[in-house]
């Protein structure tokens, strides 16, 4: 048995994994099915030789790779973020895919920003004031 929490003014109830599964099923393999569509509609369907990455909260629900391999007739994976830093351990999971993502994403462009900052005149401007600086008090 599952607990489903009650939506508005239904409270919580109780439910079996078969019940939920058979609720569920169907709605993923409709989805699978339009994101499949939508892969051969844009041309990209034969680029995928390798297989297909699904990640995201619910991309760790037992069963999903499995169903994704009959829709798709291809492998398919669980993809995890590839994050090395601090509190690695809790953020490899599919469900933080995305915001570790979105982060890394924002380092990369901050980075690329400072390295084009500092390769413009006007960080050249600062350094020449800073070392005449130095030059006429010491």
């Amino acid at each position: 048995m599952v607990d489903v929490p009650g939506v508005g003014d239904r409270g919580p109830r109780q439910l079996s994994r078969q019940t939920l599964a058979e609720v569920i099923e169907p709605r993923v393999e409709e989805l699978y099915s339009l994101v499949q569509a939508e892969l051969r509609r844009s041309g990209f369907e034969d680029l995928l030789s390798s297989g297909i990455v699904i990640t995201g909260g619910c991309a760790s629900v037992r069963g999903m790779v499995e169903l994704g391999e009959e829709v798709f007739h291809m492998p398919v994976r669980l993809g995890l973020p590839q994050y090395m830093g601090g509190l690695a351990e809790v953020v490899r999971s599919p469900r933080f895919s995305t915001g570790v993502g979105l982060v890394m994403l924002g380092i990369q462009q901050y980075r690329r920003h400072q390295q084009q900052r500092m390769q413009t005149g006007s960080f050249r401007q600062i350094l020449e004031k800073m070392r005449s600086w130095f030059q006429g008090n010491f």
